[in-house]
C-alpha cells in the first residue's frame, strides 16, 4: 500500500508516519502545503491512500482537488469541531480527529482495505463536504475579541475589524480606527473562527471584511487589488486562484 500524508504541522505528520509504521505501512511522502502537494501530485504516481489535513499552511486542502484529479482514496485528519464531523458522517468518508488515536487509526485503515472506494465516489463527497465546511449552518463564529494592551484588556467587536494579516510570523488586526493590534494564534486559526459571509481570505497574508473594501481594481496576471478604507500599510492582492471565489463572495 502506497500512502501519502498531507499535513502542515510537521510534528503531527511525523507522529502519524510513526503510527502507520507500527501497522507495517510505509509512508511514501509527507507534504505540508497546497502548493507543495500540487507540485508533487502533478509529477508522481498517485498513492493508494492519502491522509489529508483540511487546513494547510497556504489554504484549504480542497484547492488541490480543484486543480487536478486525485486518483487516491482519502482519510481526513482534522482538528475541526462537531459541525464538520457531521459532514464526514453524512458522506461516509473516513476521518480521524486530532490528536489521532491508535485504535481509530487502525479502524480507519482496515475500513479502507475493506471498502477500497472508487475515486469518483470520493470526489463527489469532497465537493459536498467542501460546501458544508465553507457554508456551515450551525457554526458559531467570533462576535468580539479581547486583546491585552499594556495593563488593559480592550474589547473589539468583530465588525470594527477591517482585516486580519500576518507579518514577520505574527498575526495582527487592523481596525476602522486605523489601529493595529497583535493577536495570539495563526491566521489559519483565526480564519476558522470568522463568519465566511463577512470575511474572506484573499491570499496567504490577508483576511478582509466585506465592509472594509473601498475599491477593487484589476491587477496583473488576472488578479485583483483591494483598497480598504483605512489600511494603507501594504498592497492587498487577491491571489489568482482565489479570484473566482472572491467574486462569488462579493455578489
Amino acid at each position: 500500500m502506497n500512502v501519502l500524508i498531507i499535513e502542515d504541522e510537521k510534528p503531527a505528520a511525523r507522529r502519524l508516519s510513526r503510527m502507520l509504521s507500527e501497522l507495517d505501512i510505509q509512508v511514501q511522502q509527507m507534504l505540508h502545503s497546497v502548493e507543495e502537494s500540487l507540485n508533487w501530485l502533478q509529477n508522481n504516481k498517485h498513492p493508494d491512500l492519502i491522509f489529508l489535513d483540511i487546513q494547510l499552511s497556504d489554504g484549504l486542502s480542497f484547492e488541490i482537488f480543484e486543480e487536478i484529479e486525485v486518483k487516491s482514496a482519502i482519510i481526513f485528519t482534522t482538528a475541526y469541531d462537531e459541525y464538520a464531523l457531521k459532514a464526514f458522517k453524512l458522506n461516509s468518508i473516513d476521518y480521524l480527529l486530532k490528536p489521532i488515536d491508535d485504535d481509530e487509526l487502525t479502524s480507519a485503515v482496515n475500513q479502507f482495505k475493506q471498502q477500497q472506494p472508487k475515486q469518483s465516489d470520493v470526489q463527489v463527497n469532497l465537493d459536498d463536504i467542501r460546501k458544508l465546511l465553507i457554508n456551515p449552518v450551525d457554526r458559531k463564529f467570533k462576535k468580539r475579541l479581547s486583546i491585552k494592551v499594556g495593563q488593559h484588556i480592550k474589547i473589539i467587536h468583530i465588525d470594527e475589524i477591517e482585516c486580519f494579516y500576518s507579518e514577520n510570523k505574527s498575526t495582527y488586526i487592523h481596525t476602522k480606527e486605523n489601529r493595529n493590534f497583535l493577536l495570539d494564534n495563526s491566521l489559519e486559526n483565526w480564519q476558522e473562527q470568522l463568519d465566511p459571509e463577512h470575511f474572506f481570505r484573499v491570499n496567504r497574508t490577508f483576511i478582509v471584511h466585506i465592509n472594509a473594501i473601498k475599491d477593487i481594481v484589476a491587477y496583473s496576471n488576472s488578479r485583483l487589488k483591494l483598497i480598504l478604507h483605512s489600511y494603507k500599510d501594504s498592497e492587498i492582492i487577491v491571489s489568482r486562484e482565489r479570484v473566482k471565489d472572491f467574486k462569488n463572495w462579493i455578489d
